[in-house]
């Protein structure tokens, strides 16, 4: 299921995402107290982690708030502003602060780290597309930290463009894959260790030739891994340290 940013009303939308000033929308009765709009995108992201994209309404959410959905108009336009606002509200939980660090590669691998980190804490936010940005502070703070800790490198705008892209769709896709393995196993009753166990015995009846088929394959299992949640995380960061290889190396190196 994937869901686009930004599909809301452009000045409505980045209106609140930047706190621009703005009193209740006229024709309706007046806000109740206790409720706001950070309060409604708090209980939004409470149904998205706890329910998962699918769940996310306006109705869910107010009834989360013990309000109507028509309660929550006088505050958000509708649920395209409101995934905007969470999205970015998510993203504020990542350090925009000077990093310390021993070097740029260091201060690359703690922001991935916390950018893999939130993505887990919040694996709805993933079926947001990257087509369209949101364009809030929280993102753009984001991209900042990150330009911040590659400014060292030295990079040219071209060579520095392709690294911010490949770093954050690195991050984002591993998160996916471990996020997608933390689910498997609700959705289906079936824990990752049974679902394997079961088709390695069968595969192994059915190619008894597998390592000959396969050998390199069969030479990199062989050397076998941790539980999955250990594997997803070692991918990530082994991934990441090739990744930094390479945009450490000089250009047609």
């Amino acid at each position: 299921m994937t869901v686009y940013a930004g599909q809301g009303d452009a000045q409505r939308s980045l209106a609140l995402l930047w706190g621009a000033p703005e009193g209740p929308r006229t024709g309706r009765s007046g806000p109740k107290p206790g409720l706001s709009v950070a309060a409604i995108v708090s209980a939004g992201i409470a149904v998205a982690d706890a329910e998962g994209m699918a769940a996310l309404s306006m109705r869910a959410v107010g009834e989360r708030l013990g309000r109507t959905a028509m309660a929550l108009y006088t505050y958000v336009p509708g649920k395209a502003e409101l995934l905007d606002l969470m999205h970015d509200r998510v993203l504020a939980e990542l350090p925009t602060g000077p990093r310390e660090s021993e070097g740029w590669r260091e201060a690359v691998t703690d922001w991935a780290e916390e950018l893999y980190a939130c993505y887990l804490r919040h694996p709805w936010v993933l079926r947001v597309s990257q087509a369209r940005p949101v364009l809030g502070p929280a993102e753009l703070a984001a991209m900042e930290a990150l330009l911040g800790a590659l400014r060292p490198a030295g990079l040219p705008p071209a060579r520095l463009r392709g690294a911010v892209a490949a770093l954050w769709q690195f991050v984002r896709g591993q998160a996916a894959t471990a996020a997608d393995a933390r689910g498997a196993a609700a959705a289906t009753g079936v824990s990752d260790e049974d679902w394997w166990s079961a088709r390695s015995a069968r595969l192994a009846e059915l190619a008894p030739d597998f390592a000959d088929r396969f050998p390199l394959l069969a030479a990199l299992q062989s050397a076998g891994g941790g539980a999955p949640e250990d594997s997803h995380r070692e991918a990530f960061r082994s991934g990441l340290a090739v990744l930094l290889d390479g945009i450490a190396s000089p250009p047609g190196a």
